[in-house]
């Protein structure tokens, strides 16, 4: 396994917002005296930005630095951070997610990067070997073993995941870690475990593979992940509903709604046929229905062969797009950052600006350069430009371009509710400013 932790990587996540539930403490960090003066600092801080810092892992998919994770750790992260095996640091961008399947795509700007060797998870079954290298609570390229608990285990019935259970020991810092076989393939990225507590307790879920790297081809092509959809509603099979509907065994899928204006409803399926067979392929558990839908395009013609009243029928339906469920391919909100002044800017989260009784102005996520040396530091609103309000990360960058190279500008900015005036001059020589990708 010493090779395979080349491929393995750890990453660090950080999320930027107000902590809502703490009111009138100082905030995180002292402000420059000169700056402090300017503001009559101290006040009573009422708003405090909070940063939240999580830990996960993940594997370099190719040499220029693409690399697979679970969706949860980097969905919505203002910035991410990923630590290669020889100990080289690189800022990432966010590639993009799929929150339905918990897979992430992070890219960083590398070179001739180890690469780790994809296998076939649909060969896996109970009782195989299988081996997880992550970072758990911060712990760099700890390997874990244990064996394949059972696979296709669909958890709450959503039947979108058909995760391989294992109990690999996995705790906190190891979400989006390989798992690999005896060979040294990655068969399934780590993904949740079952807890009461937090912490490991013998179960762990990870997802296939086959069916991350699906969503991989899909976020790197169109950035999103297309789907189809039937429009219907379906539960399991029992011995006791099989009687009751007088079929010859306990397999299919029962429809409990279909949905109206939908491939279902065109279809004619109706409520309590029972789903047999797909495009020819014998359906035994509903999940196993949800899998071929999802397998197809949307747009495609299939087959259903449905079971009605003690009778066999034969039923095509045309599958519809699926409407994705809201994804972060990048951060939520804008970002900018300004070689000129060196400040890294975001829009004002929504309830933020009620807090602060303001409907404009970028929040400073990181100052540098000429501002810093103002200054400027992290948690501070940027209201306007001399006399130019802000509302949007354009109309910072708009603005700025609109200034001659060397000009002395005044920035209004707020701090503790308080406002005021900062001068920081252009450097003699424009920069562009460039958004944060």
């Amino acid at each position: 396994m010493a090779s395979r932790s080349a491929t393995v990587v750890d990453i660090s996540t950080l999320r930027i917002g107000r902590d809502e539930g703490r009111e009138d403490i100082e905030q995180e960090f002292a402000p420059e005296n000169d700056f402090a003066d300017r503001l009559a600092w101290p006040l009573p801080a009422s708003v405090r930005l909070s940063e939240v810092r999580d830990l996960a892992s993940g594997v370099i998919l190719t040499s220029d630095g693409l690399i697979l994770t679970s969706a949860h750790v980097i969905a919505n992260v203002d910035e991410a951070q990923v630590r290669l095996d020889d100990g080289r640091r690189f800022s990432a961008r966010v590639v993009g997610v799929d929150r339905r399947t918990d897979v992430g795509l992070l890219k960083i700007d590398a070179a001739g990067l180890p690469v780790a060797v994809i296998g076939d998870s649909s060969h896996l079954a109970p009782g195989d070997w299988v081996a997880a290298i992550g970072a758990p609570f911060g712990f760099h390229s700890s390997v874990t073993t244990g064996v394949v608990s059972a696979t296709n285990r669909f958890i709450g019935g959503g039947g979108e995941i058909p995760f391989i259970q294992t109990d690999v020991a996995i705790n906190p810092g190891s979400s989006g870690s390989p798992l690999f076989n005896g060979r040294g393939e990655v068969v399934a990225i780590n993904s949740m475990i079952y807890s009461g507590s937090g912490g490991y307790m013998g179960l762990s879920f990870a997802v296939p593979i086959n069916l991350a790297m699906r969503i991989v081809t899909q976020l790197r092509t169109v950035g999103v992940v297309q789907r189809a959809q039937l429009g219907a509603e379906f539960q399991e099979m029992t011995p006791a509903l099989a009687q009751s509907f007088a079929l010859p065994d306990v397999a299919g899928a029962l429809v409990v709604r279909v949905d109206a204006d939908s491939p279902a409803e065109a279809a004619g399926l109706l409520r309590g046929d029972i789903v047999r067979a797909f495009d020819g392929v014998r359906i035994v558990h509903f999940s196993e229905l949800l899998q071929q839908v999802s397998n197809r395009p949307a747009g495609a013609q299939t087959r259903l062969d449905v079971w009605r009243h003690g009778a066999k029928r034969t039923l095509w339906a045309i599958l519809g797009h699926q409407p994705p469920i809201r994804t972060f391919a990048r951060n939520d909100v804008e970002r900018e950052r300004s070689g000129a002044l060196g400040l890294s800017l975001s829009e004002v989260p929504a309830a933020l600006r009620h807090q602060l009784r303001v409907d404009g102005g970028l929040l400073v996520r990181e100052a540098t350069g000429a501002a810093r040396s103002e200054g400027i530091r992290s948690g501070d609103l940027i209201v306007a430009i001399n006399d130019t309000r802000l509302e949007r990360v354009d109309d910072f960058a708009r603005t700025l371009a609109q200034l001659p190279p060397g000009q002395t500008i005044a920035l209004l900015v707020m701090r503790d509710r308080r406002l005021a005036y900062v001068p920081v001059k252009l450097p003699a020589q424009r920069q562009r400013s460039q958004p944060l990708r």
